[in-house]
C-alpha cells in the first residue's frame, strides 16, 4: 500500500487561487507550530515542577518526562494526521525530528548559550544503541507501506524498554531543585491538561496547513514534514534545553534532546496508528530512517569521542544535519 499523494482541493479547503493557498497555508502552519510549541512549553514547566521533590537522576527526568512534554507536537500530529489518513506527515515529522534534534538542535544548543558541558560516554552509547536499532526497527515495519496497530504496539513495547535500559542503569541523583508549593498541584495539573488539548488544536491546524501546502506545491507530504514540520516541532527541545543549561541543569537538557528523538523514533511514530491505521510511503519511509540513525550516529560517535560539548562540536552536528539533509534530498 502507498500513501494518497494529498487530499483534494475540496478536502483541504483550498481556494480557486494557488498563490493565495500557499501563502494560507504557510500562515496557518507558522501560526499552528508556534501555538504548539508554547502550549507545550507551558504544559512541560508544570509538569516538571510536579515531579519536584522526587529523587529521580535529572538525566532520566529530561530522558522521559521532559521529552515526553516537548514531543506533544509531534505526538498530537502523528495521531492528527493518523486520523486524517495522512500517514507520511507522522511518518516524516516523526523521523525528521530524530534526526534534527540530536544534529540541529544539540548543535545549536551550546552555540546559542554560550558555554560547554560534559556529557556521559556511557548514557550516550546507551541512547545510540537504542535509537538506532528502533529506527532501522521501525524501517523494517515500514516496508510494507502500512503502520498496523500491531506495528505501533511494538514501537510502543522498543520505547517503554529503552526508557527502563535508561532508568534501571541511571544512578540516583539529588533532588531536583524545582520550587513548588503542595497546594499548587492540582492547578498545575489542570494546567498540563489545558495545554495539552491546545497543542492538539493546533497540530490539527498545521496538519491542515501541510496538506494543502504539499497539494498547491505538488511536494510529496513526506518531504514537507520531513524538512520542514520537523523543525517546528523540534522547537520546545531547543527552547527548554537553552533554559535548562542556563540554569545549570546540562544533564536534564542532554537527557530532552536525546529522549526527545528516541521518543520520536517509537512514541511518536506509534501514537497515530495505535488509534487508526495507516498507509506511509514505504520509499520514503526507509530513506527517512537510514538518514535519521546516521544522524544519530555521528552525534553519538563525536560526543562520545571529545566527552564534551561546546561550540565546535555544536558547529559539526550542525553542519552534519545539513550535509544529511542535503543527502536526503539529492538521493
Amino acid at each position: 500500500m502507498v500513501a494518497k499523494p494529498g487530499p483534494d482541493r475540496e478536502r483541504v479547503g483550498l481556494t480557486s487561487n494557488p498563490a493565495l493557498d500557499i501563502a494560507l497555508a504557510s500562515l496557518v502552519v507558522a501560526a499552528g507550530f508556534v501555538v504548539a510549541v508554547l502550549a507545550s512549553n507551558r504544559a512541560v514547566t508544570n509538569a516538571t515542577e510536579l515531579a519536584a521533590g522526587t529523587r529521580i537522576p535529572r538525566f532520566v527526568i529530561g530522558f522521559t518526562l521532559l521529552a515526553l512534554g516537548t514531543d506533544l507536537p509531534e505526538i498530537a500530529n502523528s495521531i492528527v494526521a493518523s486520523l486524517t489518513d495522512h500517514g507520511d506527515l507522522n511518518v516524516g515529522d516523526s523521523i525528521g525530528s530524530a534526526a534534527t534534534q540530536v544534529t540541529l538542535v544539540l548543535g545549536l544548543l551550546p552555540i546559542i548559550v554560550g558555554t560547554g558541558f560534559a556529557v556521559s560516554r556511557a548514557r550516550l552509547s546507551r541512547f545510540g544503541a537504542t535509537t538506532i536499532a528502533a529506527l532501522l526497527f521501525g524501517l523494517a515495519l515500514m516496508a510494507d507501506g502500512f503502520l498496523s496497530r500491531i506495528d505501533a504496539v511494538v514501537l510502543l513495547a522498543a520505547w517503554a524498554l529503552g526508557s527502563s535500559i535508561v532508568w534501571g542503569r541511571s544512578p540516583e541523583g539529588t533532588q531536583l531543585d524545582l520550587p513548588l508549593e503542595a497546594s499548587n498541584k492540582a492547578r498545575k495539573a489542570v494546567v498540563v491538561l489545558l495545554a495539552l488539548v491546545v497543542v492538539a488544536g493546533a497540530a490539527l491546524a498545521a496538519v491542515w496547513g501541510m496538506t494543502v501546502l504539499a497539494e498547491a506545491l505538488s511536494i510529496p507530504e513526506f518531504i514537507i514534514a520531513f524538512f520542514l514540520a520537523s523543525i517546528g516541532t523540534s522547537l520546545p527541545e531547543l527552547f527548554v534545553t537553552i533554559g535548562a543549561v542556563r540554569s545549570g541543569q546540562s544533564e536534564l537538557a542532554i537527557g530532552d534532546i536525546v529522549g526527545s528523538s528516541f521518543l520520536d523514533s517509537t512514541l511518536s511514530l506509534a501514537a497515530g496508528p495505535l488509534i487508526a491505521p495507516v498507509a506511509v510511503t514505504a520509499s520514503l519511509a526507509m530513506r527517512g530512517a537510514l538518514v535519521a540513525a546516521g544522524a544519530v550516529l555521528v552525534a553519538v560517535v563525536v560526543l562520545m569521542i571529545r566527552q564534551r560539548h561546546d561550540w565546535k562540536s555544536g558547529a559539526l552536528l550542525v553542519l552534519t544535519y545539513g550535509a544529511f539533509y542535503l543527502w536526503a534530498g539529492i538521493i
